[in-house]
């Protein structure tokens, strides 16, 4: 699951040659409620690293919300960039 949506963020954002390294964290956050899966994903440019983080009812769900998240925040650098 985890090399699957590392996979997908990578070919969305098209700037997996800026990647140093990517940090997944899934954990349990209590009390048992409905919303009780939280997913975390850093990733660590040269330059800096970007951050997604969400809760929600499954870790699959929360990944692919962090992953739209990472991409949005991805293209806006991208664009910085080439501005500059």
């Amino acid at each position: 699951m985890l090399e699957f949506n590392q996979f997908t963020l990578m070919r969305q954002s098209n700037c997996r040659h800026l990647f140093k390294k990517v940090e997944v964290s899934l954990k349990v956050v209590k009390p048992e409620v409905a919303e009780n899966k939280e997913a975390g994903i850093k990733i660590l440019i040269p330059n800096g690293e970007f951050y997604a983080s969400k809760v929600c009812d499954t870790f699959e769900e929360a990944i692919d919300l962090d992953v739209e998240a990472l991409v949005k925040q991805l293209v806006k650098y991208k664009e910085k960039q080439r501005s500059k």
